[in-house]
């Protein structure tokens, strides 16, 4: 339980999105004459307030960011500190008990896990956490605390060097909290086994959200030839690889994830079936044309296009470029997996991408299967921003 928080009150009317369900409060939605928000402490805890001072819930608060409070209980008396953190934690392990059968999977997705600005990826015995806010950085001991009570990890790994920090004025690190990294860190899924750095990898080392779409793309695969595009360390590779895929083809502008991409195929004894190829990406599917190599399956899943909302022409002219190119090295009545993690990218843009990049190449496009992020990745119907990972299976057909 918590002593009296210091209030953040908000303008008349401007509590209406969080009664409503959401969790952010801008700060062009505060009453800054009632609350200057110049007098609050990065990270500290508030309560916060509507015009007429009711209490809507407790929160935490960062004077310098556009997103100047996030809301953490809806009753007041509860704040965010390792108590109120292993009871979320353990409403989360509920769900990816339910879920998956090995302990490979996110924990913790802010926002959908109701912990604003915390990320933890789970990796059998090791945890790695990605914190975000200024808030969560005040709990740092605490969530490292509720962490060990409730998993009892070998080690915990903080790779808190996201460029969203920047934006809430955080330092920039990666730091083992707890205990000792393996000298080799070993994941599995979808039947296909990865070594990973959690260290030095992106992000926390491992990408889980696509792990239901990259399941379904193994129904596609068996004895097939697969091209797969920012591949990274070989995750749709090596999955498809595993299902049966004649002979697979990995893209990667990196020479360290391209070591990665062959370090687990040797891992899977699949040295002889995938390949590799060093480059952008662009270039390596104009080059793969000229030279008449033809593809049965084609994967392009592309970092975020578009990151900013200013960013949407030159983006959206990026997703169509990729995916007319891919299209470009499908053999007729091939399949292409085309993924988006941009939120500003909607699904439907996306599907209307594949058809204008289908009639650019004079070819009609069958989309058989649709897919977003996995339950491990739990959206939160208040916020639109959680809702970010779409892709598309479809097969490339003749006109």
């Amino acid at each position: 339980m918590s002593q009296a928080l210091p209030p953040l009150r908000l303008k008349k009317n401007e509590e209406r999105r969080l009664r409503a369900g959401h969790l952010w409060v801008f700060s062009n939605e505060v009453d800054i004459k009632q609350t200057p928000l110049k007098d609050l402490e990065p990270g500290s805890a508030v309560s916060i307030e509507d015009s007429r001072g009711h209490a809507i819930g407790s929160g935490y608060v960062n004077p310098h960011s556009l997103i100047c409070a996030r809301l953490v209980s809806r009753d007041p008396k509860y704040t965010l500190d390792k108590s109120l953190l292993v009871h979320r934690i353990n409403i989360a392990l509920s769900l990816r008990d339910t879920v998956f059968s090995a302990p490979y999977y996110r924990l913790i997705h802010g926002e959908g896990d109701n912990l604003p600005g915390l990320v933890v990826d789970r990796f059998g015995d090791v945890l790695v956490v990605q914190i975000t806010t200024a808030g969560m950085e005040h709990h740092k001991d605490d969530i490292v605390a509720a962490l060990q009570q409730v998993l009892k990890p070998s080690a915990i790994v903080l790779r808190n060097d996201s460029p969203a920090r920047q934006l809430e004025g955080l330092d920039s690190y990666v730091d083992t909290a707890h205990g000792e990294l393996p000298e080799e860190l070993l994941i599995e899924e979808n039947s296909a086994r990865f070594a990973i750095d959690p260290l030095g990898g992106q992000k926390t080392g491992w990408f889980f959200d696509h792990r239901m779409n990259r399941a379904r793309m193994q129904q596609y695969v068996k004895g097939r030839r697969v091209l797969d595009v920012f591949s990274y360390i070989g995750g749709w590779g090596i999955e498809a690889a595993v299902a049966g895929a004649s002979e697979v083809m990995c893209v990667d502008a990196s020479q360290s994830a391209i070591d990665r991409i062959h370090q687990n195929a040797e891992i899977n004894g699949l040295g002889d079936t995938v390949a590799s190829l060093q480059g952008d990406a662009f270039e390596a599917l104009k080059n793969l044309r000229q030279a008449r190599e033809r593809f049965d399956v084609v994967i392009i899943d592309p970092p975020a296009f578009i990151k900013r909302k200013k960013d949407f022409k030159e983006g959206l002219n990026a997703y169509h470029r990729i995916n007319q190119a891919a299209m470009q090295v499908l053999n007729k009545g091939g399949y292409l997996v085309s993924a988006s993690c941009s939120w500003h990218l909607k699904h439907e843009q996306l599907r209307d991408t594949l058809l204008k990049a289908s009639r650019h190449v004079d070819r009609a496009a069958q989309i058989i299967e649709q897919g977003h992020q996995g339950p491990d990745h739990p959206v939160h119907p208040a916020i639109p921003e959680t809702d970010y990972l779409k892709s598309f299976t479809a097969r490339i057909l003749s006109n």
